[in-house]
């Protein structure tokens, strides 16, 4: 699914903040990406998700090279892979259901189970009284929700959630963890980069761990399934 092969990151003509990254997520995998902030989790991300080419080395995302993709050939690979931005990326003028709903009308789903799969979805992550809402008119944890029923609701092949959990509380955030692990059980590999070792010590998950420039690949606990 994603294949890193010595990869280096740098911003400019400033040195690598990452180097010499090698790994291989496989498909179907959960993995957390965890680091302090500002060490490259982001990054790391960007570059699985297409809008960072490295410095260095070698991705590889689906089979394909990323060095040697056309761009015409770009959005096509986009649309099997699911973001949690930190930052939402929500359209303002329109309302969270269609907000939600964009994945599958890009797709070409009917608009009845569009309208179906959408509003349970919206219910299951607790926004059912905020069906029509404009992203204005929520508060800052209830557009992450919306943002997360997004990038899910299409059942990517690739799910990258940066900082998921991070403006809501730990019970909410629990739920939206099981949310992806159930994506994940269906077949999605799962990315989350957090820096809350609580959700981390929770959920028994392989880890990614970005220090010092690199990034290690450590095992799930010995009782994981």
């Amino acid at each position: 699914m994603v294949l890193f092969e010595d990869v280096g990151v740098r911003y400019g003509a400033g040195p690598e903040i990452i180097q010499g990254a090698s790994f291989t997520l496989a498909p179907g995998s959960f993995h957390f990406l965890v680091g302090s902030s500002g060490a490259g989790k982001s990054s790391l991300l960007r570059l699985m998700y297409l809008s960072l080419r490295p410095a260095s080395g070698r991705v590889n995302l689906f089979g394909r090279d990323v060095d040697k993709l056309r761009r015409r050939d770009i959005p096509f690979l986009r649309r099997r892979i699911g973001v949690v931005f930190q930052d939402f990326r929500l359209l303002t003028h329109l309302s969270a259901l269609d907000n939600v709903a964009l994945p599958l009308r890009i797709a070409g789903v009917r608009e009845s189970e569009v309208r179906e799969h959408v509003t349970e979805l919206l219910k299951w992550v607790g926004l059912a009284d905020h069906v029509n809402a404009f992203p204005a008119t929520l508060s800052g944890g209830q557009q992450q929700r919306v943002a997360i029923a997004r990038a899910v609701i299409a059942r990517p092949s690739l799910l990258l959630a940066d900082e998921p959990t991070g403006n809501v509380d730990d019970s909410i955030g629990v739920r939206l963890m099981y949310l992806f692990e159930e994506l994940n059980k269906m077949g999605t590999t799962v990315v989350v980069a957090t820096h809350n070792e609580r959700v981390v010590g929770r959920f028994n998950h392989r880890q990614l761990r970005v220090e010092d420039g690199t990034v290690r690949l450590v095992g799930a606990r010995p009782e994981a399934a």
